[in-house]
């Protein structure tokens, strides 16, 4: 069944990618080329994000346009702490984690109180409340945001090296994309897509909805700090307009153009969007003018995302165990808040 499951273009072309992006390093070195090694780091810690995001949108059909908070975050966990010369690894990964969950738990448990316009419009005014928080510090930075001198380290694992960095990445999001890939078929994550359905049927059944989508977020949110923590590394800087409003949309765009609530979308999505902008970056220096309307055209060809597409090359349906099933994209995502 797994060979079979293999032969799948929706599951043969990401696992391909995966393992492209696994020699990138390799390949990069002996072409003299770091630039290859920052850009799919990039491509990587993005994909971690979306896949958070994916937790709550594609899972849950919670579309928060506040997760740029989180990813925030997790880059001031570690900025904060190096201005007073602080780069122990492990305490910036507890700060990230802790600042993350507690944020998602509060902003959460409010926010889950409305559905629809109203969700995104209250997830978005906490991550600017996030924006302007950061702003204000000005002993930190302030809008200019804060460079960070002592990058995260973990006994002989510096981030601050690009391969490490990039080798952690990976592994996060090979880890973050195996454990969707599972909680998608197991009870928890049912009920959450149950409740994303029909949250009413869900209460009925004596399940609580609420709670499962309260713990998807604060699990979301925290999924997404470490993002966060990375990209910090990443560009030894952190600033306020990571929170701002349009990163969050452009997780957003990367999720459903990928494919919400299948496991490989983020990874596809953050692939194309960020391949795609460092194309056009490279032709015109009016991309953007480009870069829109062909993100439009893809999600109108595509409305199950990339995801869907390469599902259309799938052989006919073989009966396979609940394992193997949880790789497949959701048959119909919606797009709607939590009712509570």
């Amino acid at each position: 069944m797994r060979s079979a499951l293999l032969t799948r273009p929706s599951v043969a072309v990401p696992i391909l990618l995966l393992a492209l992006l696994a020699v990138v390093p390799v390949v990069a070195t002996a072409a003299n080329q770091p630039f290859w090694i920052a850009f799919f780091a990039r491509i990587l810690v993005y994909a971690i994000a979306a896949s958070a995001l994916n937790l709550a949108l594609g899972y849950g059909g919670l579309v928060s346009f506040g997760h740029a908070l989180f990813l925030g975050l997790g880059s001031y966990a570690v900025a904060l702490p190096s201005a007073f010369e602080i780069g122990n690894g492990w305490l910036h990964l507890f700060a990230a984690i802790a600042a993350c969950g507690l944020a998602a738990f509060v902003t959460g448990l409010i926010s889950l109180r409305t559905s629809g316009i109203a969700f995104i419009m209250i997830t978005l005014a906490f991550a600017q409340m996030g924006y302007f928080l950061f702003v204000s510090l000005k002993n930190f930075g302030g809008d200019d945001g804060l460079s960070i001198a002592h990058t995260s380290r973990f006994g002989p694992l510096d981030l601050g090296s690009p391969l490490a960095l990039y080798g952690a990445a990976f592994a996060l999001l090979v880890g973050v994309t195996w454990w969707l890939a599972r909680l998608r078929v197991a009870p928890f994550g049912m009920v959450l897509r149950g409740a994303q359905q029909n949250a009413r049927r869900v209460n009925a059944m004596g399940l609580q909805a609420l709670r499962y989508q309260l713990a998807a977020y604060v699990l979301s949110g925290m999924t997404c700090g470490l993002a966060g923590l990375l990209l910090a590394n990443l560009n030894a800087f952190a600033s306020p307009s990571t929170m701002a409003w349009a990163v969050s949309g452009e997780l957003i765009v990367m999720v459903v153009l990928g494919g919400m609530g299948s496991v490989f979308g983020p990874l596809l999505g953050a692939i194309v969007f960020l391949g795609l902008e460092e194309v056009l970056k490279g032709i015109t220096e009016h991309w953007m003018v480009v870069f829109g309307p062909l993100i439009v055209v893809m999600a109108l060809l595509g409305k199950r995302g990339i995801a869907g597409m390469l599902q259309r090359f799938d052989r006919a349906p073989v009966a396979a165990p609940a394992s193997e099933q949880a790789l497949e994209p959701a048959a119909s995502p919606a797009l709607h808040g939590a009712t509570p």
